[in-house]
């Protein structure tokens, strides 16, 4: 069939407008496409004016910025920073000629190992609170292992108090060692050949108490033995408390008392007997032999039976268990040159006698006197006794 001529142009101009159709309807298409894909990239569209949503561009966060630990700039401030102890307190020393490294302690425990500098032509007396109280040598401010560590953002620094040796010979300390077995709830005491070592527990409260009342200073043996070769300042107003054997009743009855009022006590502990912990912070546990409490063939203790390498083995078990060595109570307070022998062997500085007496400048440090208390002391009997 022949087209006319005018046939063809409408078939042309039909494929012309089909063309235009096809890509408007293209163009559309990928108008809506870019308009959707921008407004996922750009985040939810919000409304603006009559109906048309607009792109909203959400604000942008800024990458946190580490803060930076600060490097310890302080001794104290180091060795804070290597403990892991949440009661750490780093403790450092001031005073006329100090230069200690401090010390890390635990809060709320007693103070520990505490320096006892020396100098020559004066002697040292004590750490004390501020230096002022250094400057006063004030009793009440001195601080030393009868007391609890306490901090300012765990840190303390304690303040050298110092004096001359004409002053500390002046004061001419004679410093008690109390010494007490064991304990009875019976205020009329017991019925035994041992009566006179059962102290009836009342009184000893009381008798706690008048040392705790009358704030006495409390030496460590360290300081004990400083004192005796003249290179520490003990007030006269100073006294220590001992127990021997560790019995039953000294546990139970008495350890709970001078934990209660605060009170620093030596335990002197026969270690084939105990080998348990301190009953309280309070009570420090020292040597009464590992197993030389008792009879030898002469009659009495082994430390004047056996010989001084015996004695310095024995001493030395008793040292493991206890972990400390420092100071031994004799046996029935027994000892002689081989008792002495065996316990510098063994390397304790210091020996506890039963001998009546007070512990002075020059005393002789395997030879320490004490103030027995028995059944019926009372309290002004004490107080003579001690001051």
């Amino acid at each position: 069939m022949t087209t006319t001529r005018a046939q063809r142009r409408r078939r042309a101009s039909r494929r012309v407008r089909a063309r235009r159709t096809l890509v408007a309807a293209v163009a559309v298409t990928l108008i809506a496409g870019a308009v959707t894909a921008f407004a996922l990239t750009r985040g939810p569209a919000t409304t603006s004016g009559a109906g048309v949503a607009a792109p909203t561009v959400p604000a942008m966060t800024p990458t946190p910025t580490p803060t930076p630990t600060p490097t310890p700039s302080t001794a104290a401030q180091k060795l804070l920073a290597g403990s892991t102890d949440p009661q750490a307190c780093a403790v450092s020393f001031t005073g006329d000629g100090i230069v200690l490294d401090p010390l890390l302690q635990s809060e709320g425990a007693l103070y520990h190992s505490l320096p006892l500098p020396r100098a020559a032509g004066r002697v040292f007396a004590g750490w004390y609170d501020t230096a002022a109280d250094a400057d006063a040598l004030t009793t009440g401010a001195r601080l030393n292992g009868a007391d609890l560590v306490t901090c300012t953002a765990r840190e303390r620094v304690l303040h050298a108090g110092w004096t001359t040796p004409e002053r500390n010979a002046a004061e001419d300390a004679a410093i008690p060692i109390l010494m007490y077995h064991q304990f009875t709830q019976k205020p009329e005491g017991e019925d035994n050949w041992l009566r006179g070592n059962f102290v009836y527990v009342a009184d000893f409260d009381a008798q706690m108490a008048h040392i705790q009342l009358g704030a006495f200073y409390l030496p460590t043996w360290d300081e004990i033995s400083a004192f005796i070769d003249g290179a520490l300042f003990l007030p006269k107003h100073s006294v220590v408390i001992t127990d021997d054997d560790a019995d039953s009743t000294w546990l139970q009855w008495a350890a709970p008392i001078v934990a209660q009022r605060q009170l620093l006590t030596t335990s002197f502990v026969i270690t084939s007997a105990r080998t348990e912990p301190t009953p309280n912070p309070f009570v420090l546990q020292r040597s009464h032999t590992h197993d030389m409490h008792r009879a030898g063939p002469n009659g009495k203790g082994r430390m004047v039976n056996d010989d001084a390498a015996t004695i310095a083995a024995d001493l030395e078990q008793s040292a493991q268990i206890l972990g400390v060595k420092e100071v031994v109570a004799y046996p029935f307070g027994h000892y002689d040159d081989t008792t002495r022998s065996g316990v510098r062997q063994a390397g304790f500085e210091l020996g506890r006698t039963i001998e009546p007496g007070y512990v002075r400048i020059g005393t002789d440090k395997l030879a320490l006197p004490v103030i027995r208390i028995n059944y019926g002391t009372t309290v002004d009997e004490l107080a003579a006794k001690i001051g």
